[in-house]
């Protein structure tokens, strides 16, 4: 027969067992927990930065209510509202007879304090008439790169603005604004993507494109610009026309090669009365 001394020892024994097992079973638990941790530590996205960024045809500052009038003001306030890092502009005037004597870029850019490069596309009313980009970063190249046309389409000569904007001593970007053919049946639109897809392709630095690109998402354009760049809108709210709109035909576009650009947010800003087009806005992360 067992006795009590039999019986505590085996009690003993019993519960050491149990606990061994449960100290066991804690460090097991313990050990996937640590590890799932670590693996959850290790996809865990750093943003670095987050660049503000937006496209904006200005019409060359006419609002499409006041027949002739040009209020800068009215351009810079709708800029102001978001506080972007980057600003690409489309139709901006320089000298022209219809705006006035002045670079329509450097009073945008002096009222936002703002960097700016302005990039003529076209002559136009005795003054020039063309691309923009604004930036809160030191642009430290800058250059004109000219789009082609399609002979047939007999129309307007289309550009890139570009600049070499240092986002710190350690980080260049090339940002960029484009407006591409207008015309309804343009063959020259589909060679302006060619060559941006083929300038893109040969740039080693990150890249981000604002535009005006006159063809919507399911367009030959656009679809043909998407398999090589980046929409930061995969279903994009309509910019034109800027009364209840129909139509998305702005865009921002982006390149990393190192795939580092993560889109944070997109919107349409619900703007009806400085431009004729509504303005695009973007934050994209800058990710480790």
């Amino acid at each position: 027969m067992v006795n009590l001394i039999q019986m505590i020892g085996i009690k003993y024994l019993i519960g050491a067992v149990l606990m061994a097992a449960s100290f066991i079973s804690c460090e097991e638990s313990g050990n996937k927990t640590a590890t799932a941790n670590e693996n959850e530590a290790e996809n865990e996205v750093v943003v670095e930065r987050t660049l503000r960024v937006m496209s904006y045809n200005i019409h060359h500052a006419n609002p499409p209510s006041i027949e002739d009038k040009i209020d800068i003001e009215a351009i810079v306030k709708v800029i102001k509202a978001e506080n972007p890092d980057l600003v690409a502009l489309q139709e901006v005037d320089f000298n022209t007879e219809r705006s006035g004597e002045g670079n329509q870029a450097e009073l945008i850019a002096e009222a936002l304090d703002m960097e700016y490069y302005f990039a003529k596309a076209i002559d136009y009313d005795n003054g020039e008439y063309g691309n923009a980009i604004l930036s809160k970063f030191p642009i430290k190249n800058s250059e004109i790169l000219a789009l082609p046309s399609h002979p047939e389409d007999n129309t307007e000569n289309r550009v890139v603005a570009l600049g070499l904007i240092e986002i710190n001593a350690n980080q260049n970007i090339l940002f960029g604004s484009t407006h591409l053919d207008y015309k309804t049946d343009s063959k020259s639109r589909i060679l302006q993507v060619k060559k941006l897809i083929e300038m893109a392709s040969e740039w080693n630095e990150p890249l981000i494109l604002g535009g005006d690109f006159n063809d919507g998402p399911n367009s030959e354009t656009i679809q043909l610009l998407d398999s090589e760049l980046k929409r930061t809108c995969k279903t994009c709210p309509p910019t034109i026309p800027v009364e209840n709109p129909k139509r998305a035909i702005d865009f921002i576009y982006y390149k990393h090669p190192q795939a580092k650009f993560q889109v944070k947010s997109h919107k349409v800003m619900p703007e009806e009365y400085a431009s004729d087009h509504r303005p695009v806005f973007a934050e994209i992360d800058i990710v480790k």
